[in-house]
């Protein structure tokens, strides 16, 4: 603890940094539980997007299947460089807007931009474009995923820099301050009680000399 003057102009200080230190702590302890509360969601919707990821998967397998069971069709129709229905899909970018929450600039998804990719639909069969909306539904989870990480990351950071700060006020600069106006009062207790002592021995001995 930092020495402190034991004067009525710190004593005043002190106080003023306790009113302070008490408004701020209620908006700290507010913005601690509005952030746990946004990133359980945030983690809640991953969770609901790996589930959807893992159910398009399970459906995407009969469509694997389809493809390889096909010997009539002609892998050359879909073009040069043609490796599996996964190429007929290739994204360009991620595109991401941004939000706020508490505070904290977050992404939020906005969409997928994909590469030009074109194939021959009168030589490809009918379920080649189910694949393809199938495979891009699963790019887009797995994109929404990875914006959600990148909120989850930003907001767990400002979380636990305003967790520090909340026991840095309860436990650190509260009970710091209060201890410092308690030793300030009874000093200048102490200082006034002994000021009385000596006016009242001060008139016992004018009282005595007349």
């Amino acid at each position: 603890m930092a020495k402190i003057k034991l004067t009525k102009n710190e004593q005043k200080k002190q106080k003023d940094s306790l009113k302070r230190f008490q408004r701020y702590l209620p908006t700290l302890i507010l913005k601690k539980q509005q952030l746990q509360m946004v990133i359980r969601k945030v983690e809640l919707q991953v969770e609901e997007k790996e589930s959807a990821i893992e159910k398009i998967e399970t459906s995407l397998k009969q469509w694997i299947r389809v493809f390889g069971e096909n010997e009539i069709f002609d892998v050359n129709a879909l073009g040069e460089g043609f490796d599996g229905i996964e190429s007929l899909v290739v994204i360009k970018s991620i595109k991401k807007g941004r939000g706020n929450i508490a505070g904290v600039d977050i992404p939020v998804f906005d969409g997928l931009e994909y590469e030009d990719v074109y194939w021959d639909l009168f030589k490809a069969p009918l379920w080649i474009d189910r694949g393809v909306t199938v495979l891009k539904d699963l790019a887009v989870l797995n994109a929404q995923i990875e914006v959600l990480r990148e909120q989850k990351r930003l907001l767990g950071h400002e979380l636990r820099v305003t967790t520090q700060r909340v026991n840095l006020f309860e436990k650190v600069k509260i009970p710091e301050t209060k201890e410092n106006i308690r030793m300030i009062s009874i000093y200048l207790g102490d200082q006034q009680t002994a000021a009385v002592v000596r006016g009242k021995m001060a008139k016992n001995k004018v009282v005595k000399v007349s």
